[in-house]
């Protein structure tokens, strides 16, 4: 290997491999010379914040990750839970954030071909997909294209390899304009008797390189992922990968009937990083060496240098280590299936990883330099909130226009609460994705339970696709499922970090409780902009302070995930545009009887609807609350739980104000109505069930309406001169709210239930009516609005494909 005792990288070439100085400093310390063009990128790619978490990895330390269902947490190509019957099943979330920004067909399909892969890799047959999306105003030509691409690129691949996409969230804001966020979650049922872990081991165990070819595609994309978005970024196409599903669908089928022989020891995808990084995460994990030989690589492009091959992030590619003796069985597999499979390397004592081309070795470096011994930054935190938030926090509702039953007055022109309702139905992030999830294949494989759009969570038939090999597994008659979501309001984690990250965590497993499911476990998708800024840094460190508090009080560990920083974008002055922090969560749930399970449109007329949670009576302005002030559980339930206008999507939407604070969490009675409907719904008095979210419970009943195809009359217990504003009580937002439907025969039994389990946190609001309408009143008959669900439904079902026809017609 040629070595020069002259330094042999200009500044300019460190920098453009992701490295600082000081680590280059550091990489030359623990090699004992400079390094070649091979291990400098080596070390570009494994000291990404993509790869290593240098910045997130001492805040990640603090979350939950054990518990009585949790077989594998964080550290592992996914998280496995035990679901019982002897089933587990696997899970994870991923980004594919700037890839996407810049080819967002590629940078999507690929993302889903990623966390496809990180499942099977572990022995599980995927199940289910999700997807989380974030981008910019609609109304602009940009977004459209990124938007229509990404859904493209999901939907694709997705379709084509055979898994059901079967729920999601988008939401539009400017905040998103030039750095798309797509995250997508993936849930797979295990068919192996054991959890394939990807931990080398044996010396002389021979190495496999098994699925497609390699070639120049996706280079240094770990890198790419971990810097800022400039206007050079959109010709960084080289560091978009692209994928084959078809091909996937065949890794998938290979490296199953591969793990049932027995004969694979471990297993790693090549994702990011490529071959560096699976050979180097292989090896230090199991505390041994490799030695590889990239003239056995198999190729689709010629002339290929060692920097090339090891910085590929060529798709459908996988390593494994296979049982000394038994590789040619392994290989047959995968050439029955259409599949490259070559022994490229070998097991070695010496924990380093050697890369070998043309004879001669091309890198040589200490496997645990490179994955476990990285670089780490523990930045100061800022001392009191940064001078944006805390002007944000100066607002209150007394800023607003005055309001009465009539409406509110807005530049100058009166806007009834009908308008209002329609105006807020009619935006983006609250309408109907139907445009979207309609080109999804959401029942291939038959178990879909529950459609998109039509329920609070995705719910999942439990059907092994064959008799798993674990001996303790029932499957006859087996009428359980899981339930899943991903949720994050990222308007309130950037007013409030800490608080808005405990209201993600809670609006997840709220989501999850209003089809009738357990929340069990969690893994989430830490999207933030730059940590070398003190606001980057404070964003993500009270964030991550939030969700570790979230997840322990309500019992759903952290098992994995993932963190995508630097999402920023430099404008024309060069001045950094950072997204707003969008800590996603999945969640998933067990429902024990799938018979026993609901959506949230309305059922029948005649229906009662009820409000669980704070009652709307009770609601007041809610006075302004010290950081650091003691106050007694009474006292928090009566001030943080109260629902506001701060931060909500009536504020932003209906008077462009991004101001307040967010509604904070009572976890006592989160878990307290979460528990109530949970319960009604197995009891099987719960027809229906939705949660309050943006828009407040106004919008959660019109979209029960509109799921339903039936009416309401409501009439809410206030007066029409209420001392609190009435756009409170229609739009604000809160936690701990779920809205409800009780045919009129189990109306005895569920009252009783909810005054012995939930006294005085729960209100009845009215009927479902088969009036076509939705109508509001007070407790004095004064009208606050009327509705067709026609008018409703037409804004509700059109907003997004209204909007992109005048796209597609320009």
């Amino acid at each position: 290997m040629t070595t020069t005792s002259e330094h042999p990288f200009s500044p300019q070439e460190i920098a453009s491999e992701g490295i600082k100085p000081e680590e280059y400093t550091e990489i030359v310390r623990r090699l004992g010379r400079h390094p070649n063009k091979a291990e400098l990128g080596m070390f570009g790619v494994m000291w990404s914040e993509h790869c290593c978490y240098k910045n997130s990895r001492p805040l990640l330390k603090q979350f939950p990750t054990t518990g009585p269902r949790i077989l594998v947490g964080p550290g592992e190509n996914a998280g496995v839970v035990d679901i019982g019957d002897g089933l587990q099943l696997a899970f994870k979330i991923e980004s594919h954030n700037h890839p996407s920004a810049v080819e967002p067909f590629q940078g999507a399909a690929t993302g889903v071909g990623g966390i496809l892969r990180d499942i099977f890799t572990m022995g599980a047959r995927p199940i289910a997909l999700l997807n989380s999306l974030r981008f910019g105003d609609l109304n602009d030509p940009k977004t459209q294209r990124l938007f229509t691409g990404v859904v493209s690129g999901i939907s694709h691949y997705g379709n084509c390899v055979g898994v059901p996409t079967v729920g999601g969230e988008v939401y539009f804001d400017p905040a998103y304009s030039g750095n798309p966020l797509v995250n997508v979650m993936a849930l797979g049922l295990m068919e192996t008797s054991e959890i394939v872990k990807s931990g080398a081991s044996g010396f002389g165990n021979p190495v496999l390189y098994v699925g497609s070819t390699t070639g120049r595609d996706g280079m240094g994309g770990a890198s790419f992922a971990s810097a800022e978005l400039t206007d050079e970024s959109m010709d960084n196409r080289p560091a978009v990968q692209v994928g084959d599903p078809f091909v996937e669908k065949s890794l998938i089928e290979a490296c199953l009937e591969a793990f049932k022989t027995g004969a694979v020891v471990a297993a790693q995808d090549m994702g990011a990083a490529g071959i560096t990084c699976s050979t180097s995460e292989m090896a230090a994990k199991g505390g041994v060496g490799i030695d590889f030989d990239l003239d056995k690589i198999p190729v689709r492009e010629s002339g290929m240098i060692p920097y090339e091959y090891l910085l590929s992030e060529s798709q459908e590619r996988m390593l494994f280590v296979a049982e000394k003796g038994r590789e040619q069985e392994l290989i047959d597999i995968f050439h029955r299936w259409g599949l490259q499979a070559v022994v490229a390397g070998t097991v070695i004592e010496e924990p380093i990883v050697r890369i070998w081309f043309e004879g001669k070795i091309a890198a040589e470096i200490l496997a645990d330099a490179l994955a476990e011994n990285t670089p780490l930054y523990e930045r100061e935190l800022l001392t009191e909130a940064p001078e944006y938030a805390q002007k944000a926090w100066q607002w209150t509702s007394d800023d607003l226009p005055v309001c009465n039953a009539a409406g509110i007055e807005i530049v100058g022109s009166l806007q009834s609460w009908n308008q209002i309702l329609l105006t807020l139905l009619d935006t983006p992030s609250i309408a109907s994705k139907s445009w979207v999830y309609r080109q999804y294949d959401h029942q291939v494989q038959n178990n879909t339970v529950l459609l998109p759009g039509g329920a609070d969570a995705a719910v999942i038939r439990i059907r092994p696709l064959e008799a798993p090999q674990n001996p303790k597994s029932k499957i006859q008659n087996l009428k359980s499922g899981v339930a899943a979501t991903v949720d994050c309001n990222s308007r309130y984690v950037y007013l409030d970090p800490y608080e808005g990250a405990k209201a993600v965590v809670a609006e997840a497993a709220r989501n999850l409780s209003c089809v009738g499911a357990e929340p069990i476990a969690v893994t989430d998708n830490l999207n933030f902009g730059s940590p070398e800024k003190p606001i980057g840094y404070w964003q993500l460190a009270s964030a991550c302070r939030g969700l570790s508090e979230g997840c322990r009080e309500l019992g759903t560990p952290v098992t994995g995930g993932n963190v995508s920083l630097y999402n920023e974008t430099f404008d024309a002055d060069g001045n950094p545009q950072p997204i707003y922090p969008t800590p996603v969560v999945g969640m998933v749930g067990l429902i024990p009887d799938l018979t026993k399970i609901c959506g949230q449109g309305w059922q029948n007329a005649g229906d009662i609807i009820y409000l669980l949670g704070l009652s709307i009576q009770s609601r007041s302005p809610q006075p302004p609350l010290e950081r650091g002030a003691i106050e007694s559980n009474l006292e928090r339930g009566a001030i943080e739980s109260r629902m506001g206008l701060g931060a909500s999507e009536y504020l932003a939407t209906i008077h462009h104000t991004i101001a307040g604070k967010p509604p904070r969490i009572d976890f006592d009675l989160e878990r307290c109505v979460q528990k109530a409907c949970r319960h009604g719904i197995r009891a099987g008095w719960v027809n229906s069930a939705h949660d309050s979210a943006e828009g407040g419970v106004t919008v959660a009943i019109a979209e029960s309406c509109l799921s339903g195809n039936l009416g309401a009359e409501i009439s809410f217990p206030i007066s029409a001169n209420h001392d609190s504003r009435l756009d409170e009580v229609l739009f604000g937002e809160g936690g701990a709210r779920i809205l409800v439907s009780v045919s009129e025969e189990n109306q005895e039994i569920w009252e009783s239930y909810l005054q012995e389990h939930l006294p005085d946190k729960w209100q009845k609001l009215g009927t479902v009516a088969n009036s076509g309408t939705l109508e509001i009143l007070t407790a004095d008959n004064h009208q606050l609005l009327q509705v067709s669900l026609k008018d409703m439904s037409d804004r509700y079902f059109q907003a997004i494909s209204n909007r992109l026809a005048i796209y597609t017609n320009t």
